[in-house]
């Protein structure tokens, strides 16, 4: 897969994919796409700090950090280097690895395992310590997959600025998809 592209492309073309990291394996049914300085709701809209400095190195790596501080989310690196760009991994459904899943996750349904950007960086067991973490089979692996259904686009969710874009990206009718949730603040 061909990640040295601005996020708002690779975006709906990680629909469908399978992201494994260790012995946990998703298949990705929601993402949004985040464009650095360019765009006001990304981390990196006012340039590089310690924290978001990974969605300026190397494509295929993933940029992890924690929301409301106790809450892992999981983006792909994408663009070349020197640009911030990165994809915010929303839900998917696991397809490897429900027993560890089940272990951090406890028992929720099947379809909300991974549902959430929050939940899916814990059933992944991902912490901000992983960022940076390269896509290279190592630990984790990005592998291209058929989308298998409608590729739908909206706003993004739960963001203040730029709230109207449509960079999130979805597959129709897959249970996994979380629900759409304007910021107060928007």
């Amino acid at each position: 897969m061909d990640l040295d592209r601005p996020a708002r492309l690779v975006a709906p073309e990680l629909l469908g994919a399978v992201l494994t990291v260790d012995d946990v394996a998703i298949r990705l049914t929601e993402v949004e796409a985040y464009e650095g300085e360019d765009d006001p709701a990304s981390h990196a809209w006012r340039g590089m700090t310690p924290r978001n400095a990974v969605m300026y190195g190397k494509a295929g790596r993933l940029y992890v950090y924690l929301s409301y501080g106790i809450h892992s989310c999981v983006n792909v690196v994408c663009d070349v280097e020197g640009t911030a760009s990165a994809v915010l991994l929303r839900a998917g459904e696991v397809v490897a690895g429900a027993e560890a899943v089940r272990t951090r996750r406890g028992h929720v349904p099947y379809a909300r395992l991974a549902s959430g950007p929050g939940n899916l960086g814990s059933a992944l067991g991902l912490t901000a310590t992983d960022s940076g973490m390269a896509l290279d089979g190592t630990r984790a692996s990005l592998v291209d997959g058929p989308a298998s259904g409608i590729v739908t686009s909206g706003p993004r969710v739960g963001i203040s600025r730029a709230a109207d874009t449509h960079w999130r990206f979805w597959l129709a009718g897959e249970p996994s998809v979380s629900a759409y949730v304007r910021s107060p603040r928007s």
